[in-house]
């Protein structure tokens, strides 16, 4: 009765889209299907959640457990017809590490014309988070949405009046073929695929196309709007900015920040921000600026990153696009230099008990990357049932997993040395976040009051993070960039082992999946 009073109470205080159940279970269905769609203008067969991209918006209040039915409806032998649903940034905890979603690593995938039903315990997390299949680049295809975990005592509320779902900004790249033959072309030369075009809350224009109407974020004189913005990416990096609007950074995949303005914002593919403005400025319509990188646009002609971008419009404003200049941004504005960011909670890195240094290699005109020496190949029984079937060692788990087991309760420092390589690889950590001593964006050693975050630039200078392994499970730890995850950039951090085959009690459905997948036609699968 306490959580329904709180919850009522503050949507009725702000403009807010989310009511606590009493219960505190939020229910939602993913039917996961193939649907003709045309986000830049090209109509394609897609995958997608409930007949859209981006997915329809996952949202719950601090504290609530997600109950999430995903029907696998996909019926396009063009595509994977099986599926996983990943929760991107939630840490899923040890007793309910089964339902964390990485195919292979926690559990097998859903099989066709069979439902699963995910548990996604949220605990004390609030923030920007999203959602995606994570099994193999599935989500190339359009399988990604957002997560949106609200705060009814959000300590910085008092900076923003407006927080619901028209303020949501989902970037994508976007490609106008089937993943699975990108996949099979860039296997086969070694060239990462390059998006025909970068979407805006779904929406975007390629070189040469139709001028598909751009996405609008509605806006009203003298309030202020707290953005959530989400890079939905499989490669691009976004550059974010609003025409003579500045951003105050407010949160950073998941963690609140000391606020912190600046006019340009670059994400990495899976990096979330929340950003503060304010419409103070003449009614009229604004560009918001998200140009992108993603390899050499002389491979993909239908390329042209100018094009990536959406209207924010003043009530009162015609209907219309905005009359200035197409820019990538102000020429001579702040960028946002990750170092500088400060976490609102700050907690000293704790001194490593555990030292790991991953180095990153590419295999020449091949599609195969090392971490390490070796290239991660997904094992045909997942790490999980692994461990709960007795491994508990690193030399229970093929050479090819990649798997590095981890003591109990300590920290572990991870260091990407420098490369000559200045081009960030957005790694990801499932089941925690960490911290980050060194960012790439600055030679600075910070242990003091380091941002923690789960999504972090390696390359160039090179990146330093700490982590704990209080939270035990087999955690993905991969590049962000999914055609780089696919030719093995990536490893799984398996913490406590024992305390996993002790807390971790798999139910029916879950241990129902790895059968019904492995009796597939290997082409359902």
């Amino acid at each position: 009765m306490q959580l329904l009073l709180v919850s009522t109470l503050f949507a009725f205080l702000r403009p807010h889209p989310v009511f606590a159940a009493p219960s505190g279970v939020k229910t939602f269905t993913l039917d996961i299907a193939n649907k003709d769609l045309a986000p830049d203008g090209q109509m394609r067969s897609t995958v997608v959640a409930n007949g859209q991209y981006p997915g329809p918006a996952i949202t719950a209040v601090k504290g609530q457990t997600l109950r999430v039915t995903v029907n696998n409806k996909l019926t396009d032998p063009t595509m994977r017809r099986s599926t996983t649903v990943s929760f991107d940034g939630v840490f899923q905890t040890t007793q309910n590490a089964y339902n964390e979603g990485s195919a292979f690593v926690t559990t097998c995938p859903i099989a066709p014309n069979a439902s699963y039903i995910y548990e996604v315990s949220l605990g004390d997390q609030t923030g920007t988070f999203w959602y995606h299949s994570e099994l193999s680049v599935q989500y190339v295809d359009g399988l990604r949405g957002p997560l949106i975990v609200y705060d009814p005592q959000d300590p910085l509320a008092h900076l923003y009046d407006v927080d619901d779902l028209s303020t949501i900004i989902q970037l994508g790249d976007w490609w106008q073929t089937s993943s699975e033959t990108l996949l099979a072309a860039y296997q086969g030369d070694g060239v990462v695929p390059i998006s025909d075009s970068g979407t805006v809350n779904g929406i975007g224009r390629f070189q040469g196309g139709p001028e598909v109407p751009f996405a609008v974020t509605q806006v009203v004189s003298g309030k202020r709007y707290r953005l959530r913005i989400i890079n939905e990416s499989a490669r691009n990096v976004f550059t974010v900015s609003i025409d003579n609007h500045p951003l105050t950074i407010i949160e950073a995949d998941g963690v609140a920040t000391v606020p912190h303005t600046v006019d340009l914002i670059e994400m990495l593919a899976g990096q979330r921000y929340s950003v503060v403005i304010t419409a103070d400025q003449p009614v009229a319509n604004y560009w918001l600026n998200a140009p992108f990188t993603g390899g050499s646009p002389a491979r993909n002609l239908h390329q042209n990153a100018t094009l990536s971008r959406s209207i924010l419009r003043y009530k009162g404003a015609p209907i219309a696009e905005p009359t200035t200049p197409w820019t990538a941004g102000p020429a001579n504005g702040t960028s946002l230099v990750e170092a500088d960011l400060r976490p609102l909670d700050a907690i000293p890195a704790p001194t490593p008990d555990v030292n790991i240094t991953l180095d990153l290699t590419v295999v020449p005109n091949a599609a195969i990357w090392n971490v390490n020496n070796v290239s991660y190949l997904p094992p045909k029984v997942p790490t999980l049932n692994q461990i709960l079937a007795g491994a508990d060692t690193q030399v229970d788990f093929n050479v090819t997993e990649n798997t590095f087991v981890l003591p109990a309760n300590k920290t572990v420092q991870i260091s990407f040395p420098p490369t000559d390589d200045d081009d960030a690889h957005p790694l990801h950590l499932h089941g925690n976040n960490f911290w980050v001593i060194k960012s790439m964006s600055s030679t600075d050693i910070n242990t003091v009051n380091p941002i923690r975050r789960d999504v972090v630039g390696v390359g160039g200078s090179g990146t330093t993070i700490r982590f704990r392994t209080d939270n035990a499970g087999p955690w993905f730890f991969h590049c962000h960039i999914f055609w780089h995850k696919a030719a093995g950039l990536a490893t799984v951090m398996v913490a406590d082992p024992e305390a996993i085959q002790k807390e971790t009690k798999p139910s029916k459905a879950w241990n129902a999946l790895c059968p019904a997948y492995n009796a597939l036609d290997p082409a359902l699968q």
